[in-house]
Formats: structure tokens, sequence, C-alpha cells
């Protein structure tokens, strides 16, 4: 009788870790900050690559290819390392954004890119281009399994970062956060317009800037949730949903987005 008593009194988040956006663990800290470094490190490590390998031309040859040849384990291991570092950053991320808009398919989407750059690393490109050393000076006849997969999982990299760059300005738009939602859509529409029309000159050029805004993107935006809590976004939202008399959005009777 008196545990059923106790069952009855007790609030439904006893017992269960606090779902509020406001509750930042340590656990939670470590995992948004993992999207902070994720970027800063792949990109050092491939310019560092870019820079020393033999043959190698930024020019002529995109950075999958330096997953070739004796030193390409070095590349494959940037790709997997830096993938599990946003897969991490996306359960951060769902952890602070939800309740609410975005908090479903905002971190999906940010897992999707680093699941892609995961399967990159382990699906390695075919050699082509003159690289690695001795290899055809054109592309490649006829695509391996592995270099198809390769090809697949680079696109789904970079719709999945796309896609999240707008599900994520809906988020900050709603929260009053105009600033964040621009830099959001803009950072989308450069990397839709970088994919949308290649120029066979350019395209590596094109690949390039938009591997770097993808990660500078991704870097300032766990570089935010870490060192602003996401108590201050729900307090703007509360402040502006009272003004309006309507809902909290991202409060609980908001379903996420």
């Amino acid at each position: 009788m008196a545990e059923a008593m106790s069952r009855r009194i007790t609030p439904p988040e006893a017992g269960a870790p606090s779902e509020s956006p406001a509750t930042t663990t340590k656990e939670t800290r470590a995992l948004l900050a993992c999207g902070v470094v994720a970027g800063p490190l792949f990109v050092a490590v491939a310019v560092l690559q870019a820079l020393t390998r033999d043959g190698f031309d930024l020019g002529r040859h995109p950075l999958s290819l330096l997953s070739l040849g004796e030193l390409g384990w070095i590349q494959i291991t940037n790709f997997v390392v830096a993938g599990l570092l946003v897969v991490g950053f996306a359960v951060g991320l769902r952890r602070v954004l939800h309740p609410g808009r975005g908090s479903r398919w905002g971190p999906l989407l940010v897992g999707g890119y680093g699941v892609g750059l995961v399967a990159g690393g382990v699906f390695v490109a075919d050699a082509g281009s003159g690289f690695p050393p001795g290899a055809p000076a054109g592309a490649p006849e006829q695509l391996s399994w592995h270099g198809i997969l390769h090809d697949v999982a680079h696109l789904l990299a970079l719709l999945s970062l796309l896609a999240a760059c707008f599900v994520l300005a809906r988020r900050f738009a709603a929260t009053g956060q105009r600033g964040w939602a621009t830099y959001c859509v803009a950072t989308g529409v450069a990397l839709l317009g970088l994919m949308a029309w290649p120029d066979r000159d350019t395209i590596l050029v094109q690949l390039a800037v938009a591997i770097v805004l993808g990660w500078a993107w991704l870097s300032a935006l766990a570089a935010r949730l870490l060192t602003r809590p996401p108590k201050a976004t729900s307090s703007i939202n509360s402040s502006t949903a009272a003004g309006q008399g309507q809902p909290d959005q991202t409060g609980t009777g908001t379903p996420d987005g």
C-alpha cells in the first residue's frame, strides 16, 4: 500500500535522468566538445598530409586519395576518428536540444554526417589521377565496390550536413536567435551552391571550400552550445512565448522536429 502511494506521488521524472535542455552534465559537455575538436583535427591532419605526401597535389587530387598508399592508414584513421567524434557530438546535441523544434532531425542529420565520414574511411576510394605514384594518370576505368561505397558515403555526409544546416536554422529562428539562424542558412546555401554547380576545372577547389565551411559551422555550433548552455536558449524562447501568450516552443508540449 505504501509503495503504491509512493508511486502515485512520485513525479514522472523522478528516478530518471532529467531531459530538460537546461541540464548540461559533464558527460554531455564532453560529447559537445567532440564536435569542437573534430573539424580542426580532421583539417589539420589532412592538410599536413597533403603538403608532405609525395605526388599529392591539392589542385588535382581529392583528399580521399590520401587513404591510399603505404601511409594511407593515416587518412583512413582521420576519417574514422573524425566521424566518431561527430557521432558523439550528435548524441550531445540531442541531449541539449531535446525537447523542442529540430531536436530529432538535427542530431540525426549531424549523426548521418559522422556515419558518412566513418564509412568514407572504411571504404577507400579508387586510385586515379596519378596518385598514389604509379596509379593511372586519369580516372579509373571501372569503379571497385569499395570505391562506389566511398562515393555513396561521401554523398551521405554532404547531404546530411546540408540538411542539418536548415533544420537547425529553423530551431534558432524559433528561439529568436536570428544571428545563428542566418549563419546556418548562409552555410547551407553556400554548401548547396558548391554542390549543385560543379565546374570541372574547379571542382576540387569547390570541394575543399565546402569541407572547410562545413567543418567551421559544425565546430562553431558545438562551441556555442558548450560555452553558452541551452538554459539561455530556453529562457529566450520562454520569454518570447510568454510575451505572445503562446506555449514555449522548447517546452515538453511541442513535438520534436
